[in-house]
């Protein structure tokens, strides 16, 4: 179950991803790149987040925090205090 949610979010992910290219002017050589998207810490504290807790608002609260959130799961061994 949690390999399958994975691949999921894994596909979400790299769907989400999008590199946007933009010249400015004909006169300039310069370009510039903007990324959006998700981060990975973003999208592992949601995985995270929800395999423990099942809780949508806890896994937005999650995924703002990112990586220090996946840090604390890691320590506390992924179980539910």
């Amino acid at each position: 179950m949690i390999i399958r949610s994975l691949f999921l979010f894994l596909v979400i992910y790299l769907g989400a991803i999008s590199t946007v290219l933009a010249q400015s002017g004909s006169d300039s050589s310069q370009t510039t790149y903007v990324y959006t998207g998700i981060g990975l810490g973003t999208l592992l504290a949601v995985l995270a987040s929800w395999s423990r807790n099942h809780s949508v608002l806890w896994a937005i609260i999650h995924a703002f925090f990112g990586w220090i959130y996946v840090i604390y799961y890691v320590l506390t061994g992924g179980s539910k205090s």
